[in-house]
């Protein structure tokens, strides 16, 4: 996915509605063990230890190698401008798999606190936040996720942060896309899952306050395990829907098979960051071309994109890596602040790092470092350039990015927009 000459658009949403104020030029988802982990986040030798939390294997696999290379870099990064307190920073991760491996989820928690982090990054997944933030906060470690937009998540847990904005601005943008692409009856494929209902739920909200009908799936979900979708692409199909909004992961491609082999219009498919993803190898040419997707937060730059594939050249996607990278960098940020580097002191200072005590920007960890050796405050303005996290631990602002659907089935970048995070 090549950047392209970005428009950015600054949407305003209500806490009440998720409703957007928009000014538009165009239009725009390891290892066993239990659940308990009775490890101390203070670590004995004083070293910021960052752990990730990420999926090799299961429905998001996709998204794993390229979040470790990004760990991998921002740990260079850190390091080669003097670390934290003076010593190199450490990094560990483990697999989580998916909601489907709840064990896995559990255990891969379990492993990464045993090695006494100052930070957990991760898990991408909401079912997956669902299943471990428990673990993760009452052993005093927070945890910021990367790519978890479920709205239930805001407040969530006074050690639970993210750098990803909740879908009540993904759904309110993507609704406002739909609305604005002139599509009169909107039909609705989604997994009941915490991301893809309460994602549904925005959307739905925003397309029949500007007077979208919802012919098929306001209520209706199917089971993430599904692999036959005959009867509910035979339901989409008699409801006279203009176009189609899939909210799902992997199920996506046996789902809009069907969609294709029953004459459902596949040019006229919304997606999510769930599955806004190459899909080159998944269908026949231009069974997507111009369908839309979304991906919440910032594109990354095409230099960021090289720095990540110098820790691995395979890398292809690199969804929730700009959130990633900031994610540690501010934790980093956060215990050099507070003088040490167990897990209260990172979770007392992430906010005042954030810009909550509107200090001066810095773009980087060094210039920041520096700032920091100064006695200033500091607003760290990084990848993604959110907006500091508010009372409800979400970034005050953030981008959508959208993205369109070439010839050979890619999702090319088009433009972002930018908006404000409702607090309550």
């Amino acid at each position: 996915m090549k950047k392209s000459n970005s428009k950015k658009t600054l949407i305003t949403i209500t806490a009440a509605a998720a409703a957007l104020t928009m000014m538009l030029s165009g239009c725009g988802s390891s290892a066993s063990g239990s659940s308990a982990s009775t490890a101390s986040s203070k670590s004995d030798s004083g070293t910021f230890i960052a752990a990730g939390l990420f999926p090799l294997t299961g429905s998001m696999a996709y998204l794993g190698p390229a979040n470790i290379a990004t760990m991998k870099l921002a740990q260079k990064d850190i390091n080669d401008a003097g670390g934290v307190l003076g010593k190199d920073i450490e990094i560990t991760s483990a697999d989580t798999s998916d909601a489907d491996h709840a064990d896995q989820n559990t255990s891969a928690a379990q492993s990464v606190l045993a090695k006494n982090p100052s930070v957990v990054v991760g898990p991408p997944s909401s079912s997956v936040v669902k299943n471990t933030y428990k673990q993760v906060t009452s052993a005093k470690v927070p945890m910021i996720s990367s790519g978890a937009t479920s709205t239930a998540f805001s407040g969530l847990n006074d050690y639970f942060f993210r750098t990803i904005p909740p879908d009540t601005v993904q759904g309110a943008v993507l609704g406002q896309i739909i609305a604005q692409d002139g599509v009169k009856n909107l039909a609705i494929a989604v997994f009941n899952d915490e991301y893809g209902t309460s994602l549904r739920d925005v959307v739905v909200k925003t397309v029949e306050d500007a007077g979208v009908k919802v012919v098929y799936g306001e209520k209706d979900t199917f089971d993430p395990t599904e692999t036959n979708f005959s009867s509910m692409v035979t339901s989409i199909k008699a409801s006279d829907a203009d176009a189609t909004l899939v909210i799902a992961f992997d199920q996506t491609v046996p789902l809009v098979k069907e969609l294709a082999a029953q004459g459902v219009d596949t040019h006229k498919l919304y997606m999510t960051d769930g599955n806004t993803v190459d899909h080159s190898e998944d269908f026949e040419s231009g069974l997507l071309e111009g369908s839309v997707g979304t991906i919440p937060g910032a594109h990354p730059t095409d230099e960021f994109q090289k720095n990540v594939k110098s820790f691995n050249s395979k890398v292809t996607d690199f969804t929730y890596t700009a959130e990633t990278y900031d994610a540690i960098v501010l934790a980093a940020l956060a215990a050099q602040k507070g003088g040490a580097t167990d897990g209260e002191t990172v979770q007392k200072n992430l906010m005042a790092v954030s810009g909550s005590t509107k200090g001066e920007e810095c773009d980087s960890y060094k210039a920041c470092l520096a700032l920091l050796k100064d006695g200033k405050e500091i607003q760290y303005k990084g990848q993604t350039s959110i907006g500091a996290f508010n009372d409800a631990h979400d970034p005050s602002s953030a981008s959508i990015g959208v993205y369109k659907y070439d010839a050979d089935n890619k999702p090319v970048f088009d433009h972002s927009q930018e908006g404000s995070v409702p607090t309550a």
